[in-house]
C-alpha cells in the first residue's frame, strides 16, 4: 500500500536519476560525479532486485521502479564510461580524485550480510547485502566532494534528492507500522538510519549555501 511518504520518497529517488541523467548526457560533463559510487549503486539493484527473476512480483508499480532503477544505474555508468573517449581530460580528472576504496565497502556489507539477515537463502542474502551497502554508498561520492571542495550545483542537487528519498522512508516505516499494522523491517530501518545519518553534514551545508543563495563549497 502506498502513502505519500513513500511517494514522495520514490519521486526524489527517480529526481536524483533524472538529474544525474541530464548532467552526464546533455552536458557531456562527470565533473564531481563519482564513477565508484555509480558502481555500487549498480550492485546494489542488481543484488536487490533479484527477485524479478522468479517472477514474484508484488505490484506493477513496485516492479516499473525496480526496472527503472536497475537500467538507469547501469545506463548513467556507461555514459560516465564513454567519457573516457568523448572526453577524456574530464575522466582522467574525475579518476584522479574518485580514489575511495570500495572494497571495504563491499567487503563490510559482505560480513554484515552474513550476521544480519532474515534467512540463509541466496535472495535474503543479497537482499541483506544490499541494504547494507547501499547505506555507505554514497561515501566515495562524498569523499570526492570533500577533495574539490566546490562542486556543481546540478551535482549537489542530485546528491540532496538522492539523501531525501531515503530520509523520507523513515516517516514511510513509522506510517505503515502505525496505520497499516505492518511490521518494521529492523535491517531497512537501522540501514536508513544510517544513510540519512551519512547526509546529515551534506544537509546543513545545502540548506546554507544553496539554498540560501550563498554558493556551495565543503569545509576542508
Amino acid at each position: 500500500m502506498l502513502n505519500i511518504f513513500r511517494v514522495a520518497a520514490d519521486l526524489s529517488h527517480l529526481a536524483s536519476i533524472f538529474i544525474l541523467l541530464h548532467t552526464v548526457r546533455k552536458t557531456g560533463q562527470i565533473d564531481g560525479i563519482s564513477l565508484k559510487t555509480q558502481v555500487l549503486y549498480v550492485i546494489v539493484f542488481c543484488t536487490r532486485y533479484l527477485d524479478l527473476l522468479t517472477f514474484h512480483w508484488t505490484s506493477f508499480y513496485n516492479t516499473l521502479l525496480k526496472l527503472v532503477f536497475i537500467c538507469s544505474s547501469v545506463y548513467v555508468v556507461m555514459l560516465m564510461e564513454r567519457c573516457k573517449v568523448t572526453n577524456a581530460v574530464a575522466y582522467r580528472d574525475m579518476l584522479i580524485r574518485d580514489t575511495f576504496q570500495i572494497k571495504y565497502l563491499l567487503g563490510a556489507s559482505a560480513v554484515l550480510a552474513l550476521f544480519f539477515h532474515y534467512k540463509f537463502t541466496v535472495l535474503e542474502l543479497c537482499w541483506s547485502f544490499s541494504m547494507w551497502l547501499e547505506s555507505i554508498a554514497i561515501l566515495p561520492q562524498l569523499f570526492m566532494l570533500s577533495r574539490s571542495h566546490k562542486t556543481q550545483t546540478l551535482t549537489t542537487h542530485y546528491i540532496f534528492s538522492l539523501g531525501l528519498y531515503r530520509a523520507l522512508y523513515i516517516p514511510n516505516w513509522i506510517w505503515r507500522y502505525t496505520f497499516e499494522g505492518r511490521k518494521l523491517d529492523k535491517w531497512s530501518v537501522i540501514t536508513g538510519v544510517i544513510q540519512t545519518l551519512l547526509y546529515s553534514d551534506f544537509f546543513y551545508i545545502y540548506y546554507k549555501k544553496v539554498l540560501r543563495g550563498k554558493g556551495f563549497e565543503l569545509p576542508t
